[in-house]
């Protein structure tokens, strides 16, 4: 019975790590084999199984998709605008270190597209930038990949986190707290690796190994902070924000001049932008953020309001079932599509140009569409059926009380395969909460373990990788293979790291 609750996975594990079949393509047949065990092998009724895939629809669609779309489309509408160009602009003027800057655009910059979009925008748009200012093409694409390894959970407005918390039934302040506790250390670890990496050794530290912990402690206490009082929409944005604060701050009131890493770029190429550009050209961030702060818990007579406007629909039949909620205004992707358009149109866009973009967005995602809700589907039946519950219990019988140093592991075999850590939630979320369960830990302390494990693993996905290659162009191609054997190990490192905490930690905190 344990190999065909395998089944859906190990068939994800083959199609897509091995035979390279495209998600769309192979998420599809994944819920099929899952519909298929959990009526005949399972016993779970045609009609039950129907209304648990239809769920897992529902909750692909409202709130997941609507987050990816929008902030896929605010992205794409501040590049329509040229308003990236503006912020790239003013990314550069901080300072002539590679190291500081590398930090300032891969770490801070590329956190805050995490937060913002995710979707491997963090990666494919600090390297394609870095690289454009002579940067090593492969050392700078693994740098990148290391900056991703701990802020996914948190990225696209936190939708990894969010889904997860709505797929295991966690609250999602608790599950975005554990979430932050977790990757405390790693946070701080992350920078300097990236450092090590971009200047080919532990010597790259010397002379800005404080900014470089500033920036880890930009990134962890913040996340930390806003987990416990917000949730999961704005830790890692926020942060991002700080980081680069923190970075310009510091190379304004300490000069790091270390001549074996001062950027080779000519300074009439980069040109001061004034404080109105700017805010202009970060509007819809701006305006993002403002929003989403304002209709959150934290400002409750306007929360209120907004989240009673909400429509429950029983469709899960099974035992134990719970209408499903669509919250339809208070939820971040209705927040970021208002933002967009007023940012949009401050920005010089027309209502014409607005469309055009959203549309070409909506058709560029139309296969992402087809994976996320499969995938989601997948989680939902297998959860139902009780196939995650057998699966579970074979992995506690295999590794007893240690199996919390392998939570982190799972975790990241889901993002390597599916190159999403939403997807690697929703796979194995319900598995580790199950195993929590069975080992009587705390399932938001195993669940927000998994989640770790899922950013780090996707810093070695073939699709983060690709994604890497494919921004950089022709100076990377052909060299897939390099970058994944420079990132094994700095993977393999943060993945121990997670491992070790996730064992040791419940014993000194009560989560």
């Amino acid at each position: 019975m344990v190999l065909l609750a395998l089944l859906p996975i190990l068939f994800l594990i083959v199609a897509l790590g091995f035979l390279k079949m495209a998600g769309w393509k192979a998420c599809p047949i994944a819920a099929i084999i899952a519909f298929v065990i959990a009526v005949f092998a399972f016993d779970m009724p045609v009609g039950i199984a129907v209304s648990a895939a239809l769920e897992g629809v529902a909750l692909a669609v409202w709130p997941i998709l609507l987050v990816i779309i929008m902030a896929l489309f605010a992205y794409k509408l501040t590049v329509a605008t040229g308003s990236f160009d503006t912020i790239k602009q003013m990314l550069t003027t901080v300072s002539e270190d590679k190291r500081v800057l590398f930090l300032l655009i891969a770490w801070g910059f590329g956190t805050f597209m995490e937060g913002m979009a995710g979707f491997g925008t963090a990666v494919a748009i600090p390297a394609a930038m870095l690289v454009a200012l002579g940067y090593p093409p492969i050392r700078t694409i693994i740098a990148c990949l290391i900056s991703n390894a701990v802020a996914p959970s948190f990225g696209s407005i936190g939708i990894p986190t969010s889904t997860m918390a709505a797929i295991t039934g966690i609250d999602a302040v608790t599950l975005a707290t554990n979430v932050s506790v977790v990757s405390f250390i790693p946070d701080l670890i992350a920078p300097f690796l990236m450092v090590i990496c971009i200047g080919g050794g532990v010597k790259a530290l010397k002379g800005v190994g404080i900014i470089t912990l500033l920036s880890g402690l930009a990134l962890a206490i913040p996340e930390l902070l806003i987990s416990m009082t917000i949730g999961a929409e704005l830790p890692v944005m926020v942060s991002s924000v700080i980081i680069m604060a923190v970075i310009v701050l510091y190379s304004r009131a300490v000069k790091i001049d270390d001549p074996d890493y001062k950027l080779d770029v000519k300074t009439e190429d980069i040109q001061p932008v004034s404080f109105g550009e700017g805010v202009r050209a970060a509007m819809i961030f701006i305006l993002i953020f403002v929003l989403l702060v304002f209709t959150s818990k934290l400002i409750p007579f306007i929360n209120g309001p907004l989240a009673s406007i909400k429509t429950s629909v029983p469709i899960y039949a099974g035992a134990g079932a719970k209408p499903y909620t669509f919250v339809w205004v208070a939820t971040p992707g209705i927040m970021i599509l208002i933002a967009s358009i007023i940012g949009g149109k401050i920005q010089g866009a027309s209502f014409g140009k607005i469309w055009s973009v959203f549309v070409d967005n909506f058709v560029g995602l139309r296969y992402t569409f087809l994976t996320i809700i499969t995938v989601v589907i997948v989680a939902k039946v297998m959860t139902y059926s009780g196939m995650t519950k057998e699966i579970a219990d074979a992995l506690v019988f295999a590794t007893g009380n240690a199996y919390p140093v392998f939570a982190p592991f799972v975790g990241a075999i889901g993002a390597f395969i599916t190159g999403s850590c939403t997807n690697a939630n929703v796979l194995f979320g319900p598995l580790q909460t199950s195993v929590a369960s069975t080992l009587s830990m705390s399932p938001a302390w195993m669940a927000g373990a998994s989640s770790l494990g899922g950013c780090i693993g996707k810093m070695l996905s073939p699709q983060s990788i690709a994604l890497g290659v494919g921004a950089v162009g022709a100076l990377a191609e052909g060299k897939e293979g390099e970058i994944m054997r420079g990132t094994a190990g700095y993977c393999l490192c943060l993945l121990v790291i997670a491992g070790i905490l996730t064992f040791i930690i419940p014993s000194f905190l009560t989560l």
